[in-house]
């Protein structure tokens, strides 16, 4: 099943439909997405990241949790399937997928759906519509980087700080100073190295096409991700698609932020979900740069909107006595694009 979840569009499988052993899935999904080709013109992907992706599903036997999701990103112009990132906006088709292939009973109403997202052995729960037992998309929800409405579906996240790093600062750091740049290593469900852009010689507020075009600015910063990696607990990190570069600059649109992100190489239209739910407790690290440009409201509950190039995005976050995150909230949504067999 093709899918739109949240602002990337990919394909849905069931693990069972898929080679068990790796490389021959991985093999196979290459053929299918059309990589490695820039244009992916022999294949499903629409020459870009966000749009070359793969959601692997199955029943779960855990506790509470009623789907594995795996997420694979299918690399464009090279021959490279990675599971070393998760992704919060294929996550919102994952709990429509679950019930549609009848891995979830439906309820009358709505039906919320426990997902282990495997890459990162958290867990997120989906609130997928259900009227009279069978999944709905059309609504009135709009999310910026996603034209018209769709069905709103809320994603819950529980647990996600250090989920790929280990810790939510990885170094033990608010501030790392890498490349002559002062940095926040952060992982509260994505890997992110969140730094002000007027300190890598932006202003944060350019379009994706001025930032993909400025080689000088894309040398500098994969400078930095490549010198973060291993001190993120991530290893080596050329070959991988993570950490994610966060160029953060004041608000100007009523938010709490602004961004603008490299996905590592190219930059992202809009922003992650679990990205902007980074960035967003980023910005409640006292001494951080994101703290140092954000405006952030009172409160433990705090309502967090992530400017991006083509929008924003709305974190709810929910804090301890300490200012601490204890867990976070998306609005996404999601559309069943097409349902049939692709050939690889």
């Amino acid at each position: 099943m093709w899918m739109r979840g949240g602002t990337s569009k990919g394909g849905y499988f069931l693990a069972e439909d898929l080679p068990a052993d790796t490389a021959q899935r991985d093999a196979l999904l290459l053929r299918v997405m059309g990589s490695p080709d820039p244009r992916q013109i022999d294949g499903m992907g629409g020459a870009d990241p966000l749009t070359s992706k793969v959601a692997v599903i199955s029943r779960s036997d855990r506790p509470g949790v009623d789907v594995d999701y795996l997420f694979l990103q299918v690399f464009v112009d090279q021959p490279i399937v990675t599971d070393a990132q998760n992704c919060g906006n294929i996550l919102a088709g994952v709990g429509p997928f679950a019930i549609e292939r009848g891995l979830v009973a439906a309820e009358d109403g709505e039906t919320r759906v426990g997902i282990y997202m495997a890459n990162t052995g958290q867990v997120a729960v989906a609130t997928v519509q259900t009227p009279s037992g069978r999944v709905c998309y059309d609504g009135k929800a709009r999310i910026d980087g996603v034209p018209g409405t769709a069905v709103p579906v809320p994603l819950e996240f529980r647990d996600t700080a250090g989920s790929s790093c280990g810790a939510l600062l990885p170094t033990g750091h608010a501030v790392d100073r890498i490349e002559g740049v002062d940095c926040t290593l952060i992982d509260n469900g994505m890997p992110c190295v969140v730094f002000k852009a007027e300190d890598v010689g932006a202003t944060g507020y350019e379009d994706r096409d001025t930032l993909d075009g400025d080689a000088a600015l894309k040398q500098r910063i994969e400078a930095i991700r490549l010198a973060a990696g291993p001190l993120m607990n991530l290893g080596d990190v050329a070959g991988k698609s993570v950490p994610k570069m966060m160029l953060v600059a004041p608000p100007r649109d009523g938010g709490a932020v602004t961004v603008r992100s490299f996905i590592p190489h190219r930059a992202h239209a809009s922003i992650g979900v679990l990205g902007a739910v980074s960035v967003a407790t980023a910005c409640l690290v006292p001494g951080s740069p994101a703290a140092a440009v954000a405006t952030v409201p009172e409160g433990r509950r705090k309502t967090l909107s992530v400017e991006h190039p083509t929008g924003e995005t709305t974190c709810v976050l929910e804090t301890d006595e300490t200012g601490a995150v204890t867990s976070a909230a998306m609005l996404r949504t999601a559309r069943k694009l097409m349902d049939g067999r692709v050939f690889g």
